[in-house]
């Protein structure tokens, strides 16, 4: 249980967030390594395309989670958890083409893989009980029947989870299909994935890792570089932005020297294209999300420097994130259309369910409906193609912002405290973070399986501590 120093900084670190101005939550101290790791002194790290076995009618991926060694603060070594061992790996595939994972643990803790946004059957969805034991193997198969989108890979087990992504077990899914393909937006090496998340090193490089201190993690990783610099040619780029953080959300600003930073086109979040581009100056993400977006560098002249800011900093934390250098001219055919992809119809509502979501500081657990996660109780079962609206209330009295995430199905955000969704929430999601004393509600309708499936927060300390439910899916 946490004391209650522990609960005022937990809902003052995470319910101020974003709320708040930077500068309102005090950070912990960062140690001698990452103190001396200046901002902007290693390049961005693309990730690496892994490349699967090609078999009649699908791809067969052999994956390894497995600890292996990281240069990741210069001068240091860290040892990492990561699919075969590395950080931040990048699968690609194609709608209607299969995918196979062919999994084996050499981890000394158990391991669930969930691909999270993944439309897929109960068995290759990673449930707690299908955790494969240290020494074990599991095949995961992935239908890649959805529509294209930005998903993640990560582990799933209940209480090895938090600690296992932390270590930097997570991966990028990239799930094309022909739609997309025919749009004249940036690809090849101007289609970039950046993992964004925080950590804590000691003086000697090694990852820290304690779940109640989700705000004394000082270092901003991308890719799993801190504070990279990249270097761009003067065209646009599309950015796909995935929060791997166990807990930090990030508000994000473009600086190019201008008052309101340059102009950043959101054009897809966790379940692909918006309907339509929507312009911003600034970009909220949380845990388990992704955006993406468009940037147009051809505005600047080569040699320009343009900083990517957390505009949710703590206090003693500096707001870079990374940095973009304008280095070399380039042509450049892309373009952002006007309309993008139109939201799929899900029909009229017939069932309607609530989800009260708060911290009980008499148990010390995160709730859902004043009820902590039971494996062996189900809390609702939804219907095949009946479509469901869903209200999220957050309720929590320490200002701790929850959020939802649904298993198998994307969902389309219906309105936020009654208002209509911003244009940035217009597509389809299948993550959404509510601030204290808010509501959101969603309609989704659960198509093609049937089984047991989680929904939980994304804030991963607060599933780790019972916010968590289980549906059971039934015809």
């Amino acid at each position: 249980m946490l004391n209650r120093r522990q609960l005022l900084r937990r809902g003052a670190a995470l319910g101020l967030l974003v709320a708040a101005p930077a500068g309102l939550i005090v950070a912990g101290r960062p140690s001698r390594a990452e103190a001396a790791t200046a901002p902007f002194t290693v390049p961005l790290a693309v990730p690496k395309r892994l490349r699967p076995t090609r078999l009649p009618g699908h791809d067969l991926y052999r994956l390894q989670t497995r600890e292996g060694d990281a240069t990741i603060l210069p001068g240091t070594r860290t040892r990492i958890r990561g699919f075969n061992g590395v950080l931040a790996p990048l699968i690609v595939a194609h709608r209607d083409r299969p995918v196979l994972v062919e999994l084996s643990n050499e981890l000394a803790d158990p391991f669930a893989l969930h691909l999270h946004g993944g439309h897929v059957p109960v068995r290759s969805d990673g449930h707690p009980r299908d955790q494969i034991r240290p020494g074990g193997r599991r095949s995961y198969y992935y239908p890649n029947t959805q529509r294209a989108s930005t998903l993640w890979m990560h582990d799933h087990t209940h209480h090895a989870h938090a600690e296992n992504i932390y270590r930097g077990l997570s991966a990028t899914y990239l799930l094309t299909d022909r739609f997309e393909e025919a749009l004249p937006l940036p690809k090849g090496q101007y289609d970039v994935v950046l993992q964004l998340r925080d950590a804590k090193f000691d003086d000697n490089g090694a990852f820290v890792y304690d779940m109640h201190k989700p705000e004394d993690r000082p270092t901003i990783l991308v890719n799993g570089r801190p504070k990279p610099y990249f270097e761009v040619a003067a065209r646009k780029y599309r950015l796909r932005l995935v929060n791997t953080a166990n807990e930090r959300g990030f508000f994000l600003r473009l600086n190019d020297g201008t008052q309101g930073g340059a102009e950043l086109v959101q054009i897809a979040t966790d379940g692909g294209l918006l309907p339509a581009p929507a312009p911003t100056g600034a970009l909220a993400l949380w845990p388990g999300e992704r955006n993406e977006i468009v940037v147009d560098f051809s505005r600047y002249p080569v040699g320009t420097k343009l900083v990517l800011e957390n505009l949710a900093a703590f206090e003693g934390e500096t707001p870079e994130v990374m940095r973009f250098d304008v280095v070399r001219t380039a042509p450049d055919a892309s373009s952002v259309p006007a309309t993008l992809r139109p939201v799929p119809d899900l029909g009229t509502a017939q069932v309607r369910r609530e989800f009260h979501v708060a911290f009980d500081p008499a148990s010390g657990q995160h709730l859902i409906n004043g009820k902590p996660f039971d494996i062996n109780r189900i809390d609702i079962r939804p219907r095949l193609d009946v479509t469901e609206v869903w209200t999220i209330r957050n309720s929590d009295t320490l200002g701790i912002p929850h959020s939802l995430h649904p298993h198998l199905e994307h969902f389309r955000v219906v309105s936020r405290d009654g208002r209509a969704p911003a244009p940035g929430e217009a597509g389809l999601k299948d993550t959404i973070t509510v601030m204290a004393g808010q509501s959101a509600e969603i309609m989704l309708r659960f198509t093609d399986y049937t089984g047991p499936y989680m929904y939980h927060c994304h804030m991963l300390g607060h599933q780790m501590m019972g916010m968590m439910g289980q549906m059971e899916i039934v015809k």
